[in-house]
């Protein structure tokens, strides 16, 4: 019982890693048993539709490993030093659904919002580990040289994170589809660019935006990302 408790606590400290709130996570002891179980659990996540089952956790006993013991006539024992015995260990199990698990990142950091000037947004606030797309190149203008600089911070940093580059429509515009996206971090490139070698970067949640020279674009990203 003390790893059925121990594997309960890591398995909810997993789920937890992935930015949600503890309060959508509950246990839901089972009351019914199986035969082979001394002890069985599910931690349920709340959907928009209310809690349901994201992982089982059991304590199966020496159920499995003794009957394939029995039946395949090999032995299956742990000697154990301390107690001076031998014994057929005990399984925990734990089972996790993954296009639940995925259903739960996304019902949880999808986001429909009304900003201080009365527009609305779309927002996927998931972890920017999560992010398919880690950071928007976006020139503010498609002329005055600026699609050629925002290339080149591209080529930069796309080999470190996955970048999508976009110089259609108005930035504001641009911002909403990254955002709706979950990108985490847009890098705008403007006239003062092309003066003094520095850009925006703007974060998703918050939509700040700060100064900082293009030489640091990629340890800012990270510096950020590590922060989350």
């Amino acid at each position: 019982m003390k790893w059925y408790e121990h594997w309960k606590q890591e398995r909810m400290k997993w789920h937890l890693s992935m930015g949600i709130s503890a309060a959508k996570y509950r246990f839901h002891d089972h009351e019914k048993l199986s035969h082979y179980a001394n002890a069985a659990c599910d931690i349920e996540f709340e959907f928009p539709m209310g809690f349901k089952e994201l992982e089982g956790i059991h304590s199966r006993t020496d159920f499995d490993l003794a009957s394939h013991q029995k039946f395949s006539g090999k032995k299956l024992q742990y000697f154990d030093p301390d107690l001076n015995e031998s014994y057929v260990p005990y399984v925990v199990e734990t089972s996790i659904g993954l296009d639940r698990t995925f259903m739960a990142v996304l019902s949880h950091a999808y986001c429909e919002e009304t900003l201080n000037d009365d527009s609305e947004r779309v927002v996927l606030r998931i972890l920017p580990a999560f992010a398919p797309v880690k950071a928007a190149v976006l020139p503010l203008v498609n002329k005055d040289g600026l699609p050629e600089k925002a290339r080149t911070i591209m080529d930069n940093i796309k080999y470190d994170f996955y970048c999508q580059y976009d110089e259609k429509d108005s930035i504001g515009r641009r911002y909403r589809r990254q955002d709706a996206i979950g990108t985490p971090y847009c890098i705008t490139i403007d006239h003062r660019t092309l003066e003094d070698n520095t850009v925006t970067i703007r974060d998703r949640d918050t939509m700040l935006q700060d100064r900082i020279n293009i030489d640091a674009v990629g340890a800012v990203i990270r510096s950020k990302w590590n922060s989350k």
